[in-house]
């Protein structure tokens, strides 16, 4: 659970609000985020009303495209060298397509992973020099490429660079360095990825052989690679990708076709989120897991037959991706599972000798997601280098933090959000502690906080929720860096139903309704391994339109949720007297006294209700006097007490039942289960979410991530939960799931009460009760 910060609603001025029109977030979003003007807001809406920044603003690029056209129209023999993830494999077949049509009969190699890692490498320069190249240019690669371009000039290469990522000290001797890191601040080519970079000098070069042609026809794997690539949306990046979403709806690549067809596809509402989640994956497991090269035929040929064959391979790399995903990430929350004090740096950092490091990338994304800070994993096979891949979180410049330690490292390269790295095994602890103290000075300096925080840029209600609605929030679209999508909140729901879906039973599908009655179906990406609200909350949202089945509609995507914080409870009758005995060193000999003077309830949990033959909460009734010997897990159980029993005279005890550790926890926990399983003469025992919350003296909340962490780890096997009724069994003892995000889900809610009880402790009578 994220701290919700509810941005302001600016003061939109007049002009920006009468021309953008619609629901009144649009004009506040984009007032909020930099777009104050009409004249900006029409150019960020409508690509027709942007004007692009000429190819030639990025350094170099028209030294690069002199020697291109000479090179085309004196018959030379260019190459064209990529990289194998999705940006590089776009900009590697829009080249080979831009010198194609311009007549020239260019030969492409891109690296193969497991052979080569990233960037150029002399033993893969030899046979292509031996060829008779007398050019050769990158693609989303070479920037930091110094002794292999020193070497291609010995033997009589000439060498063009065109890259995005972080440049080194000093540039490499090539011809040209075409990198729009070199521009000036906040200059609209600065986003761009490598596709982007490679798409201003094909349009560069269109315009030298030809004024009128067009580069339209390469703007779909624009789209593919700025995407994938999680590059900035902003300026000349967002221009490409509006107008690449466009060509993508209505592509004429055999290649595309065919993997639209085998994902079942339907391209006419393709958006941003289709790339992200179907067709940068499948496009990213053949550069991950074999040979990225064929990625320039599926993209380039125009036989639907052999692009068909192309796709159904892809599918079955996608697959095995997939699988391996899986496989490591489980992997991956064991090693945190074992070592909790992992998440006590800034930055995850984890190892094994047997991943593939053509996945870790992959994972690495997911722990992002989870843990809400930057995330390394390494694959460490004995006897060679230590290589992976790293993700980071908004504010914090990864691959700068990973310069930092430059002197324990092999080799490394990458951009803020993503980096590949290289390194002696022997010097990962070092680097571990190095780049955690870098972090840390990072996240002081810039004031980032540690705790994960989400924006909530308004508010809406379940009646408001329309196809219209949706309609136009999407007008800010397409989502991504630097312009995501509108979280929205929901106030005072409650859950009606909810199942697991998905081939990997992975999701949620919910209903939520409000006070007023009003249902809505949301679904839950990942929301399979977290437990579900049981009280009132609120919402945090995505909207977005599915064409699910060929029908439009909405979908509401659950992104967070906090309960909501009951306000005090109003009691009937006279006032209400307190009788505070808290921190009493003997409260025993107090309360045996008070009971002898007249009818007193106690609440008392854990081992105190048996002792003092007192009640839990779920178990109190009416009754004028309420002795409170257990200090309440939380504001909301005590103010549930409190309503059920209406008692005219409160005496306070608060004993602390020991605030347990989730090693703790699980321990007393399980002792429970055990003696339900044991105490029936059958294979199953039905019991109570309620019954061990109060033996436990903790929230069902605890109880339920209790529960769902040894059915993780096959301690116990949970075969039914209704309501408050739960059915269980022994399980085989062995793990078979995720138990790492019912253990920090727990962690959370157990620091939580701990927090509470200390506040219990020593406030003010009234504060407490009120």
């Amino acid at each position: 659970m994220s701290a919700w910060i509810e941005l302001p609603h600016p003061e939109v001025p007049a002009a920006l609000a009468e021309f953008v029109g619609g629901h009144p977030l649009v004009a506040q979003t984009l007032f909020r985020r930099g777009i104050t003007t009409p004249e900006a807001a029409r150019a960020f809406i409508d690509p027709n009303a942007y004007s692009p920044a000429p190819p030639e603003d990025l350094p170099d690029l028209s030294l690069a495209a002199d020697r291109l056209e000479h090179a085309i129209r004196q018959g030379e023999s260019i190459w064209v060298w990529g990289d194998f993830d999705v940006d590089g494999q776009t900009s590697t077949s829009l080249l080979v397509q831009t010198l194609r049509l311009l007549g020239a009969d260019p030969g492409y190699h891109i690296p193969v992973r497991a052979r080569e890692s990233h960037g150029i490498n002399i033993p893969n320069l030899e046979p292509i020099i031996a060829a008779g190249a007398k050019l050769l240019l990158t693609c989303d690669t070479g920037i930091t490429a110094h002794e292999s371009i020193d070497y291609a000039n010995s033997r009589g290469l000439e060498v063009i660079v065109t890259d995005h990522h972080t440049l080194a000290d000093t540039l490499p001797p090539a011809l040209a360095c075409v990198n729009p890191r070199r521009l000036p601040p906040n200059h609209p080519l600065g986003p761009l990825p490598g596709v982007g970079v490679a798409y201003k000098l094909a349009e560069a070069l269109f315009r030298r052989f030809n004024p009128t042609a067009e580069a339209d026809q390469l703007l779909d794997l624009v789209a593919l690679g700025i995407v994938a690539d999680v590059a900035l949306q902003t300026g000349d990046s967002r221009y490409l990708l509006q107008r690449g979403l466009a060509a993508l709806r209505s592509t004429q690549r055999a290649g595309l076709k065919a993997i639209y067809e085998l994902a079942e596809l339907d391209p006419t509402w393709l958006s941003e989120e289709h790339i992200g989640f179907l067709l940068g994956p499948r496009l990213n497991a053949l550069g991950r897991l074999d040979d990225a090269n064929p990625a320039v035929e599926l993209f380039t040929t125009g036989d639907p037959g052999r692009a068909r064959v192309l796709a159904v391979h892809l599918e079955g790399l996608n697959a095995r991706r997939q699988l391996l995903t899986s496989q490591i990430l489980g992997a991956a929350q064991k090693q945190i599972e074992h070592d909790h004090s992992l998440l006590d740096s800034p930055v995850l950092v984890l190892s094994h000798p047997e991943w593939p490091a053509g996945v870790v990338g992959i994972v690495a994304s997911h722990l992002v997601e989870r843990y809400q800070r930057p995330v390394i994993l390494l694959c460490t096979p004995p006897g060679q280098l230590a290589r992976g891949s790293a993700r980071s979180v908004e504010g914090i410049d990864i691959t700068t933090a990973i310069a930092s330690q430059k002197s324990l490292l092999a080799g490394f390269g990458g951009h803020p959000m993503a980096a590949g790295l290289s390194l002696d095994p022997e010097n990962l602890p070092a680097f571990r502690r190095g780049l955690s103290r870098q972090v840390n000075k990072l996240i002081q300096s810039t004031g980032l906080a540690r705790e994960p925080r989400l924006e909530i840029d308004g508010s809406i209600r379940l009646e408001e929720i329309t196809l219209d609605l949706v309609a136009d929030l999407e007008r800010l679209a397409p989502f991504g860096a630097g312009n995501p999508a509108l979280v929205l909140s929901i106030k005072e729901l409650t859950l009606v139903k909810q199942t697991v879906i998905g081939r990997d039973q992975a999701h949620r599908s919910l209903t939520v309704q409000d006070q007023a009655g009003n249902l809505q179906k949301v679904v839950w990406w990942g929301g399979a391994a977290w437990p579900v609200p049981e009280s009132r909350f609120d919402l945090a949202c995505v909207l977005r339109a599915s064409n699910f089945r060929g029908q439009r509609e909405v979908q509401v995507e659950w992104i967070d949720h906090r309960p909501l914080v009951e306000t005090a409870v109003e009691l009937s009758g006279p006032s209400r007297s307190v009788i505070d005995h808290r921190g009493q060193a003997h409260p025993r000999p107090l309360l045996d006294a008070l009971r002898d003077a007249g009818p007193l309830l106690v609440w008392a949990e854990s081992e105190s209700r048996s002792t003092l033959n007192a009640l839990d909460r779920f178990h109190l009734e009416p009754a004028p006097s309420l002795a409170i010997w257990t200090t309440p897990p939380g504001p909301e159980e005590l103010h549930l007490v409190l309503s059920q029993v209406n008692p005219q005279q409160v005496i306070l005890f608060g004993v602390d039942p020991a605030s347990a550790t989730p090693e703790e926890f699980i321990k007393r926990l399980v002792g429970l289960v055990k003696y339900e399983l044991n105490r029936v003469d059958a294979p199953r025992a039905e019991t109570s979410l309620s019954r061990l919350a109060g033996a436990t003296a903790q929230r069902v909340t605890a109880v339920q991530a209790g529960l769902e962490w040894l059915h993780a780890r096959r301690m116990v096997n949970i075969i039914e939960i209704q309501d408050d009724r739960i059915i269980l069994e022994y399980g085989l003892g062995q793990s078979a799931g995720d138990s790492a995000v019912p253990l920090a889900q727990l962690r959370s809610i157990l620091e939580e009460t701990a927090a509470y009880r200390r506040f219990f402790s020593s406030a003010d009578p009234a504060a407490i009760l009120d």
